[in-house]
């Protein structure tokens, strides 16, 4: 029996490729965590930024926390099984009325894993409407990979500025409004993307990227992952850092590993070397 979506969810989410909403944090909890990324970005003196949005949760303890939540991890488990990995974490942030977007896309095109057996949780922090630029989805588009070309252009909140270089109904576009503390799921070969915050309020989003334990990292020389759920039998990933505090030495040392390999891999046959800003 599932943890915590129906077999109706588990079922949709075969045929669809998504579902939508899990009501994953209290409001008290998404409000404490909006806080302290806020907190952080002003004593940085600024919107977070660069290799800081990407594998936040060994950098922050409150992250670490997130993807760890119980109801998350159910859902999870419902998905990929009872032994579970959060290989990654992203941020994707719009500010109010900016012209920040994410292409139609998949996630795994560039991710060099060895199977699309992963799902991502989109945890929103603020409210995400149609107005705010909410993510979209084409429904049962997850069967398989398809061509990307890269744009980079400086609007597009992706790495490579990727989109997919078929024709995508856009007639077909399913909206994924979610209220804060609310989560989606998607598959990683699911087409999806978001159109600019056209609100008065940031439209902030965690995307937690997991993972069953028989994956491999097939591109990389090496990468790292964090058990959150079950035990590890394959260790495919080498254990990422789980910080004690908030941007403690260690855990700013092993980001600065783990990212310089990351862009390796998600940069590859492009030239850069460096997350873009």
């Amino acid at each position: 029996m599932p943890k915590l979506l129906s077999e109706h969810d588990v079922a949709d989410y075969r045929d669809r490729g998504y579902h939508f909403p899990v009501d994953a944090l209290s409001a008290g909890e998404v409000a404490d965590f909006r806080r302290k990324l806020e907190d952080y970005e002003t004593a940085s003196g600024g919107p977070i930024k660069a290799e800081m949005r990407h594998r936040s949760h060994v950098l922050f303890t409150w992250i670490d926390e997130m993807i760890r939540h119980p109801k998350i991890l159910d859902a999870i488990e419902d998905l990929l099984g009872p032994d579970i990995l959060c290989w990654n974490t992203s941020f994707f942030i719009k500010e109010a009325h900016d012209p920040g977007f994410v292409s139609w896309h998949q996630d795994a095109t560039y991710w060099g894993l060895s199977s699309s057996d992963v799902a991502t949780a989109w945890i929103a922090m603020s409210p995400a409407n149609k107005v705010s630029g909410c993510m979209k989805f084409i429904a049962g588009t997850h069967t398989q990979q398809v061509q990307h070309e890269d744009t980079f252009d400086q609007n597009n909140l992706l790495t490579r500025g990727q989109e997919i270089a078929v024709d995508v109904d856009e007639a077909k576009a399913v909206y994924v409004e979610l209220k804060p503390g609310q989560a989606s799921l998607h598959h990683v070969l699911l087409f999806h993307g978001s159109e600019p915050n056209r609100s008065d309020d940031r439209r902030i989003g965690l995307a937690v990227r997991y993972i069953p334990t028989h994956l491999k990292q097939a591109v990389g020389a090496r990468d790292w992952a964090t058990l959150v759920r079950g035990k590890d039998s394959y260790r495919n990933f080498l254990p990422a850092h789980v910080p004690k505090r908030d941007l403690e030495p260690e855990a700013l040392a092993f980001h600065k590993e783990v990212s310089e390999e990351q862009v390796r891999v998600l940069y590859r046959g492009t030239g850069k070397t460096a997350y873009r800003v």
